[in-house]
């Protein structure tokens, strides 16, 4: 009880919070009978063809980081926050993803990306399977492969991309292109024997060989490209950097080698690199860093629209969501809710860039985090500050934001860490938890998706996650339901730009 008069004093504090036109109640009736007619409008379903598709995903992005990260945008502009608008939230249509793995309640980023790029739900840890397939099991995957929304498009002669702040044989992007009984074989040197015996490939060798003419492919992970102790570009002297393939293959020159005849295709390693391309003349574009966590959005929006120039193809701007979930796991709420934010401004650019006339896009994550935020924090309270009360069981501070689980639990003297004693706004800082683990873990609830353009209101109420991709194929007239398309739509060649996982493909 010795806490109420905190609380209460920090209520009324927050009084003096309220901006001049929200206490008046015509403010709010105005702005309800906006949002009435914007939703009236909405009544003229777009119907349109789509020839241009974006799917973003914000890895581990789950309602309460779409929460804060919208608090957070508000603040960095100087206001209190709550009032604020991310991009994703002016799309006029949002549903809700069920994201439960056929055999787990809490899913993985492999099972969720053979959902929401293939239109099937599979077992936790697999990549473009079915559930048939057992994980670890090589010999449980023949027959067993189902393709993606990047193939349904390349097949009717349409334009792809991944772009990925993660390795590009990560779990997100590589369902795309990739079958695996294991997320976790990114190059041969990671398989066991008997999936190697039993003629299972590695995902980096999928990626260059299943689909081999995607036009974009920017992400990290380059060591799995090259033989086991193939000397990195950019770190020759540190063995950590060095190849991993056990066959002796450059995948690289592979890459290459795939395209045909008379068509320039061009490999990269950093920005410089990139920017230097004249990308008029480039039909095939591979972007490999080293870091698995690539920082793409250091492009700048110079290099986003010059690797689009050549045929409108995929570009990046701003930042790709895959580093949302790393930040969560690593129980680091700013990072994460920072990437989030630059996730927010990409989305914005490729708004600004295209129509909703003839584009689709989709924003949406693949499971959620087991992150939260509360404590009667009063309006305009710093997202990354302390509740107003102390705790009336041990009688020390907390912050708003706390995880489930993760690395934040730390006791001191037998006790709760005083927080007070800490830099909790540092980017590093790992928020406290109710239970100690080395790394945080996904959360189950569902997870948003909002859509803007052409048939985007095929995406609304509560779905199975599988659904999205065959909405959007729909949209766009490609994979097998396409009784509904007339002839122009079917003989057009319209460009498809998929965001595809933790990536970000935009026209410029």
């Amino acid at each position: 009880m010795k806490a109420l008069p905190v609380l209460l004093l920090a209520q009324l504090c927050s009084a003096s919070l309220v901006p001049e036109r929200e206490k008046d109640p015509e403010y709010w009736r105005r702005q309800a009978q906006e949002t009435l007619r914007n939703a009236l409008r909405l009544q003229r379903l777009n119907q349109n063809v789509a020839k241009n598709l974006i799917l973003f995903l914000g890895d581990g992005m789950g309602v309460s980081t779409v929460t804060a990260a919208r608090i957070l945008k508000g603040q960095l502009q100087h206001g209190q926050g709550e009032e604020s608008l991310l991009e994703m939230d002016k799309f006029p249509f949002v549903a809700l993803a069920k994201t439960y793995n056929t055999n787990a309640q809490v899913p993985d980023s492999a099972g969720t990306a053979t959902a929401y790029l293939c239109g099937v739900k599979a077992n936790e840890g697999t990549l473009g399977v079915s559930a048939g397939v057992t994980r670890d099991r090589c010999n449980t995957t023949k027959g067993q492969e189902v393709t993606s929304i990047l193939r349904w498009a390349k097949d009717a002669g349409k334009a792809v991309g991944i772009v990925t702040t993660t390795r590009v044989t990560h779990a997100t992007p590589s369902a795309a292109y990739a079958h695996s009984a294991n997320r976790d074989w990114y190059s041969d040197g990671e398989m066991p024997p008997d999936a190697l015996e039993g003629g299972c490939r590695d995902i980096a060798r999928q990626l260059v060989e299943n689909i081999p003419e995607i036009e974009v492919i920017l992400g990290g992970g380059r060591k799995y490209m090259y033989p086991k102790n193939v000397s990195d570009v950019e770190y020759p002297h540190e063995e950590k950097h060095r190849g991993t393939r056990l066959d002796g293959r450059n995948l690289v020159q592979a890459w290459h080698e795939a395209k045909p005849r008379g068509k320039v295709a061009e490999y990269v390693w950093n920005r410089r690199g990139l920017l230097a391309l004249n990308l008029s003349r480039v039909d095939f574009l591979l972007g490999e860093s080293l870091d698995p966590r690539v920082p793409w959005h250091q492009l700048g929006s110079t290099g986003v629209c010059k690797a689009g120039k050549r045929r409108a193809v995929p570009s990046t701007a701003g930042s790709a969501g895959g580093r949302i979930d790393h930040g969560h796991h690593e129980g680091k709420a700013k990072q994460a809710l920072h990437e989030a934010v630059e996730l927010d401004r990409a989305i914005g650019l490729a708004t600004r860039l295209t129509s909703t006339q003839d584009t689709l896009s989709v924003v949406t994550a693949d499971h959620s985090h087991v992150f939260t935020f509360g404590g009667y924090t009063p309006r305009g309270n710093p997202i990354f500050g302390l509740a107003p009360m102390q705790s009336d069981v041990d009688r020390k501070p907390f912050t708003s934001i706390l995880y489930g689980n993760g690395p934040g639990y730390k006791i001191v003297a037998g006790e709760r860490e005083n927080v007070s004693a800490v830099d909790f706004a540092h980017a590093d800082y790992q928020a406290q938890s109710a239970v100690p683990l080395r790394q945080e873990t996904h959360g189950g609830e569902d997870v948003a998706v909002f859509a803007r353009g052409p048939m985007a209101h095929l995406l609304h109420g509560v779905h199975e996650q599988n659904y999205i991709p065959h909405a959007m194929a729909y949209a766009a007239c490609i994979g097998s339901n396409r009784g509904h398309c007339n002839a122009a739509a079917r003989t057009a060649t319209p460009l498809l730009l998929p965001f595809l996982g933790l990536l970000l493909l935009l026209l410029c």
